[in-house]
């Protein structure tokens, strides 16, 4: 077998990436130093556009409050690639003990959002000596607020997908169950639609020792969280995945009062847009049918979050093939999860794929959002690698 080409896109990609993988390191390691949640990352979006403006890269602050927008022109005329990043930490407690561990008390990178800042650093990089090659442009998408808190919403409203016009995107996440070096992906369905309902179950507040002479909001409540339970095991149609979890319940301040109101948090996840109507519908029922039952009212409020993501075939096989052309037979497909994420509202407006990267570490096995979680540093190089080659792939 010949030696490959010293400028075949294989060698260049995987050059460029070991010369700047050390500084890369640096970066995250001061980014997961200095967590910031979201809408809270000025210091981050700082780091970002000084790393932009030091490879020379065009870009704007402050879209979707705290987000970056870079952009590389390729070599040729052609299509629009977004490549998303996310960049807010969690609001929980580091327990790695890390030399580079949080220095803000309560503030943690446990989701490896800091990963993946800087990796797209890295793809910012090496596009950067590789744009004469693309025959289009890539957007380079620094998020805030992913947590749940409508960041993408907000760089929508900022015109992110817009000036220019994104036409495919690419996200990607970091995952602790794959061994690092190795990728993954789903076709279709992929995350889930996640919604969120605020419950206040309202009865006749008294003593404990005549509950005759009030209506207790709490029996109620645990009558209705234990209802709740049949939405997925008899309403949605068993082929269609979908979780209810009630994650809080808050009423009552002593042994002796019956109170006057509880509260109930949840979470709907669904993955098919059937399931998300059927599970919204049943819950609004079962909550009205408490005043006839437990002559309770409930008063709900049910917000529809982040759609579910979908993997574009027109993506996915592209970057698939860039990733083997680049790595050999290290990706498999996978399972979808019934997670949320908002990349999917930019799945919603163009044909996207999130790539799946590993991260666990040897003799580790973390999970995310835990605050001992340790990924392994080396993903950074893979995902930039496999990254750029799929830019190069999509915009060839």
């Amino acid at each position: 077998m010949s030696d490959p080409r010293p400028n075949d896109p294989a060698t260049a990609i995987r050059q460029l990436t070991a010369a700047i993988e050390a500084q890369l390191i640096e970066v995250r390691r001061d980014l997961h130093a200095h967590p910031e949640l979201g809408f809270e990352e000025v210091r981050t979006a700082g780091v970002v556009a000084r790393e932009l403006t030091r490879l020379g890269i065009p870009h704007q602050t402050g879209i979707g409050k705290t987000g970056v927008v870079g952009m590389i022109e390729g070599g040729r005329p052609g299509p629009v690639l977004a490549i998303r990043a996310d960049m807010d930490a969690l609001p929980m407690q580091e327990e790695t003990g890390l030399p580079f561990a949080s220095t803000v008390p309560g503030k943690m990178h446990a989701c490896g959002h800091d990963i993946h800042t800087t990796t797209l650093l890295g793809v910012a990089a090496v596009l950067r000596d590789l744009a004469p090659q693309l025959a289009g442009s890539v957007k380079l998408v620094f998020q805030p607020a992913e947590e749940g808190l409508g960041g993408m919403a907000a760089m929508i409203a900022d015109g992110v997908m817009d000036s220019p016009s994104v036409d495919l995107a690419l996200g990607f996440h970091n995952h602790p169950d794959m061994k690092v070096g190795t990728f993954g992906y789903v076709r279709g369905p992929t995350l889930a639609a996640s919604d969120r309902f605020d419950i206040v179950v309202r009865g006749q507040g008294g003593h404990a020792a005549y509950p005759h002479g009030s209506v207790d909001p709490l029996v109620a409540a645990a009558m209705l969280v234990a209802q709740l339970q049949t939405v997925v095991s008899r309403e949605v149609p068993p082929l269609l995945p979908a979780v209810v979890t009630v994650g809080a319940i808050q009423g009552g301040t002593t042994h002796n009062i019956i109170p006057d109101t509880c509260v109930i948090k949840g979470t709907v996840r669904t993955l098919h847009p059937r399931a998300r109507d059927v599970a919204e519908a049943a819950i609004r029922r079962l909550c009205a049918g408490m005043r006839e039952g437990m002559r309770v009212t409930c008063a709900i409020e049910y917000r529809r979050g982040t759609p579910c993501l979908m993997n574009d075939d027109r993506v996915i096989d592209p970057s698939i093939a860039a990733v083997r052309a680049q790595f050999g037979d290290v990706v498999a497909e996978g399972e979808p999860s019934l997670g949320g994420e908002d990349f999917a509202l930019m799945a919603e407006r163009v044909p996207a794929f999130q790539l799946r990267i590993g991260s666990a570490a040897p003799g580790r096995a973390d999970r995310l959002h835990n605050s001992d979680y340790q990924p392994d540093e080396r993903c950074i190089g893979f995902g930039v690698q496999a990254l750029s080659r799929a830019a190069l792939q999509l915009l060839g």
